[in-house]
C-alpha cells in the first residue's frame, strides 16, 4: 500500500477547541500532520483549515469521513487531484557578511523573495511559492549560513468557480443559510 501527501481543505465554526478535537482525531487514527493552516473564511464567524496528511488514499478518506462527523466542520473535502493553487511562505534569517550580501540579494531575486530586515550580520528573506520552490531556496540559503526558518503550511484552493466544497453535481453550500445559522448560534446546515 503506497502513501502519498493529501490536501484537505475544511469549512468549520470559529470556536475554541474545534482546532483540537480536529488534531486529536488524527492523532488517535495514527497520522502525522505534514502542515496545517488557519484562518479566517469568507463567511463570517466560519474558519478555514488546511490540512497536509501523507497515508494511503483508503485511510485518508477513512479519517476525513471521520473528520466530517465532528460537530463545527461544515464541510471537508481532499483536493489533492483536483486543479489547486497552492502556497507556502517562509522567513528565512541568513549570516550575511559584506562579502555575501549582494550574492543573496542576487538569489533572493531569482526566486522572486523580499528581503524583510538587513543589519550588519543578516538578512531575513521571504520566499513564497510551491512547495519545492521555498524547499530549493532554502537548501541554496544553506550554504551562506542559515539562522533560522520559519515556514507556514500549505495553503490552497481549487480553481474556478467551483471551489473546494463543491464538486460537479454536488450541491454548493448556501453561504445566506451558513451565515443564518450563525447568527442564531446553531450548528450550520451542511450542504
Amino acid at each position: 500500500m503506497t502513501t502519498m501527501k493529501h490536501t484537505l481543505t475544511m469549512l468549520v465554526q470559529d470556536k475554541p477547541g474545534l482546532l483540537n478535537r480536529v488534531t486529536s482525531m488524527i492523532r488517535r487514527r495514527n497520522f502525522n500532520i505534514d502542515s496545517i493552516a488557519v484562518g479566517a473564511s469568507a463567511v463570517e464567524g466560519f474558519s478555514r483549515m488546511v490540512l497536509v496528511v501523507d497515508g494511503a488514499t483508503t485511510a485518508v478518506e477513512q479519517v476525513r469521513k471521520q473528520l466530517d462527523k465532528i460537530i463545527g466542520v461544515v464541510k471537508i473535502t481532499d483536493i489533492t487531484d483536483s486543479d489547486v493553487v497552492a502556497r507556502e511562505l517562509a522567513l528565512v534569517k541568513v549570516e550575511a557578511s559584506p562579502e555575501t550580501r549582494s550574492e543573496i540579494i542576487q538569489l533572493t531575486n531569482i526566486f522572486r523573495g523580499n528581503m524583510l530586515d538587513v543589519t550588519p550580520d543578516s538578512i531575513i528573506i521571504e520566499v513564497t511559492g510551491d512547495e519545492d520552490k521555498v524547499n530549493a531556496m532554502i537548501e541554496l540559503l544553506k550554504g551562506f549560513g542559515v539562522i533560522e526558518v520559519a515556514r507556514t503550511g500549505r495553503v490552497a484552493m481549487t480553481r474556478g468557480v467551483l471551489g473546494p466544497l463543491k464538486k460537479p453535481g454536488q450541491e454548493k453550500p448556501k453561504a445566506k443559510r451558513i451565515k443564518k445559522a450563525a447568527s442564531r448560534k446553531e450548528e450550520p446546515p451542511v450542504s
